[in-house]
């Protein structure tokens, strides 16, 4: 599986990043290019703490999302139109180059922490290894780049 702490698969994001731009149109869903480049960067904010999550999860979500989790780093792709949480959610108007920039940035940020062996739990689905947050994140952002075609 792929992850972002490997500098090969790190330069390969970082590519497909750099070649969206505004005639870059989805295959599904309802973004538009820079919109997924914003969304693109909720869960490295989940990662750096600096996203607060206002849905609450009950007993039973946990128990459900638990039993998810090993979907969100194994090999298998994601499924076009899966549900997001509504902190990901982006449906404003965007600059794409601002957001292809800050999207850039915590790509980079992220791959540099490949060497830090604690990380503050995900809000919803808990705690996660380096290695499975390396594979999460990239796997995330390769659904997206699919998403448009890159």
């Amino acid at each position: 599986m792929k992850s972002l702490f490997n500098t090969e698969d790190f330069s390969e994001i970082k590519n497909r990043i750099n070649s969206i731009d505004d005639n870059s149109k989805a295959e599904w869903g309802k973004m538009n290019s820079g919109q997924m480049l914003k969304h693109c960067q909720a869960p490295f904010n989940v990662v750096n703490g600096t996203i607060e999550f206002k849905t609450k999860v009950g007993f039973l979500k946990k128990m459900v999302f638990k039993m998810m989790k090993p979907i969100m780093y194994n090999e298998k792709p994601w499924k076009h139109n899966i549900p997001t949480a509504r902190e990901f959610i982006i449906n404003t108007t965007v600059d794409l180059n601002t957001e292809k920039e800050n999207l850039a940035q915590l790509v980079d940020s992220f791959h540099e922490r490949k060497e830090q062996k604690e990380w503050l739990p995900h809000p919803i689905f808990g705690n996660f290894t380096t290695e499975q947050w390396g594979k999460m994140q990239y796997k995330h952002l390769d659904h997206h780049l699919r998403q448009f075609g890159v």
